[in-house]
């Protein structure tokens, strides 16, 4: 079983909030790591609110939780039971006591407003993403697995590519024909499926939704709330455009990527890696990743952004603290990375401490003061201070 680098966490935040809630997309194993943590709490018990039988055991909420005073209740998709939030609140508010509750939900609008208005200040939230190179291991076949199939544990795990691929489709399928209504987004699935395509397409490029709504026939603010559900669900992620006091024309649309480049490739037919190699968008999935597997692993006091001018200087990911750029970086899909124009000018402008261009070799290795050609096996080594200091 692989183990997932957010369980000490998660218990670490049971033993000092009342309610922990763990987010993220469907599949992605959230069920399975509670269950996980769960083993740390033995009196705990478990509710899927999907079921039948747990709903009738919550015709009346506050007389069923208030049995459990002392122990730890799982409440697994707790957004299809919005009325559960101000009984949760009403119990931690009479026994303010950590480990009280631990919820689960897949569909962030919802649960984050609700959970907002009922249980500000009692709740501490931790998002699961899909697989990351460091839960999975660092062999060059591994990492191309998982940039192939994407993080999602069935998908990952898959006994081939293809069954892998046909998973990811049957996941695409459910999650238009029955989550995306579950949300309260009513479209109809082939032209979500259409749109979802569409964005396929343009990973790594600029949102722009007046070009995406003329495609598709479309009003603009209509692709921009179909933009914001499939974000709101994890299944895309915006990175906004870093802004500096600089006498420069900058970029101001937001860049979009995949958060799981397994659903990107089944979006676009990629079925083993071999046709993965072969595709114009090898550049932008591999860039896609990267960054992905970066942002995911960032210390809390990192910001993430891109920068561009409208002159051409590019850096497809900068990393601040407070208002300084720290790390600056660069994806290249090549064994043999080097500086490019866009880049040098790029950094000329940012000034930060440090730049890596994360490229598919082995080793780190300088390619000038301060600019390294960093391997994506290391990544989940880049913060912790060993290769080079991050300050």
């Amino acid at each position: 079983m692989i183990k997932r680098k957010l369980e000490k966490s998660i218990i670490h935040s049971l033993r000092h909030f009342p309610v922990v809630g763990i987010i993220g997309a469907r599949q992605v194993g959230k069920t399975t790591l509670a269950k996980e943590i769960r083993k740390h709490f033995p009196e705990s018990i478990y509710l899927d609110i999907e079921l039948p039988s747990t709903l009738n055991l919550l015709q009346e909420p506050e007389l069923y939780l208030s049995r459990y005073q002392s122990q730890l209740v799982i409440l697994d998709e707790i957004q299809r039971l919005p009325e559960l939030f101000p009984v949760m609140r009403s119990l931690v508010d009479q026994n303010r006591i950590p480990g009280r509750f631990l919820i689960l939900g897949s569909s962030s609008p919802k649960l984050i407003k609700q959970t907002a208005e009922s249980l500000a200040g009692r709740i501490i939230y931790h998002e699961l993403t899909p697989l990351l190179i460091e839960e999975v291991g660092t062999d060059s076949d591994i990492i191309n697995k998982l940039w192939l199939r994407g993080g999602f544990p069935e998908s990952f795990l898959s006994q081939t590519d293809e069954l892998s691929f046909q998973w990811r489709d049957s996941f695409v399928r459910t999650f238009l024909e029955r989550d995306l209504p579950l949300m309260g987004l009513r479209v109809p699935p082939l032209r979500m499926h259409r749109f979802w395509t569409m964005l396929a397409h343009y990973q790594g490029q600029l949102f722009n939704a007046s070009q995406l709504a003329t495609a598709m026939d479309l009003s603009s603010p209509t692709i921009k709330n179909y933009l914001e559900t499939l974000q709101q669900a994890f299944m895309v992620n915006l990175l906004p455009p870093f802004y500096k006091n600089l006498r420069k024309r900058l970029v101001k649309s937001p860049k979009f990527y995949f958060q799981d480049t397994g659903l990107l490739h089944a979006l676009l037919n990629i079925h083993s890696f071999d046709d993965l190699l072969s595709q114009p968008a090898l550049g932008h999935s591999f860039e896609g990743f990267v960054l992905q597997q970066i942002i995911h692993s960032l210390p809390g006091e990192f910001t993430p952004y891109f920068y561009r001018t409208a002159a051409g200087a590019e850096m497809d990911l900068v990393l601040v603290k407070g208002l300084d750029c720290r790390i600056g970086i660069e994806v290249k899909y090549s064994l043999t990375p080097k500086i490019s124009k866009s880049l040098r000018n790029a950094m000329n402008d940012l000034q930060c401490s440090v730049y890596l261009i994360v490229y598919p070799g082995k080793e780190p290795y300088p390619l000038a003061k301060n600019v390294y050609a960093f391997p994506i096996s290391r990544i989940p080594e880049l913060f912790s201070g060993e290769i080079f200091p991050i300050k």
